[in-house]
């Protein structure tokens, strides 16, 4: 899988620098990041409302454009398959292969008791489980207002 989408980013840093009027991807990086962003959360839905339906087959062709456009996001920000391999890998060593780092420091500390908090955990992981979670700031893309819902 590795190698295909390594062929794929090789090919959209490619199709960077073609006619926007005849290359979709050339099209994507002249409109920049936040629509770039767009296409990808609209794909992922894709795959998500395809996926509850029960649409295999429509779940696979979704997938395959969310990873194109993700693979378009990542060239953009001058992230390279490799970097996100090294995080897989990082992560799997830390909690296996199909475990996911926790979003919540304080959840991670729940789950792990305090000794094998710290001697299984990098400093700057251990650290951070220790302090209260900052969250991220959220972003309208487009220059969309954000509205509360109700």
């Amino acid at each position: 899988m590795s190698d295909s989408l390594e062929r794929l980013y090789q090919a959209v840093i490619v199709a960077r620098d073609l006619d926007p009027a005849t290359s979709r991807t050339a099209r994507l990086f002249q409109r920049g990041p936040s629509k770039m962003a767009k296409k990808l959360a609209e794909e992922a839905i894709e795959v998500v409302i395809d996926a509850v339906n029960g649409k295999t087959d429509a779940v696979v062709r979704e997938s395959a454009d969310l990873l194109y456009n993700l693979t378009v996001l990542w060239a953009s920000a001058g992230v390279k398959p490799e970097d996100v391999w090294r995080e897989m890998e990082r992560r799997e060593d830390l909690l296996g292969i199909a475990e996911k780092l926790p979003k919540m420091p304080k959840v991670l500390a729940k789950a792990l008791p305090a000794k094998a908090l710290r001697t299984a955990l990098p400093k700057e992981l251990s650290k951070a489980a220790a302090s209260p979670a900052v969250r991220r700031r959220i972003v309208a893309l487009e220059g969309r207002s954000s509205r509360k819902r109700h």
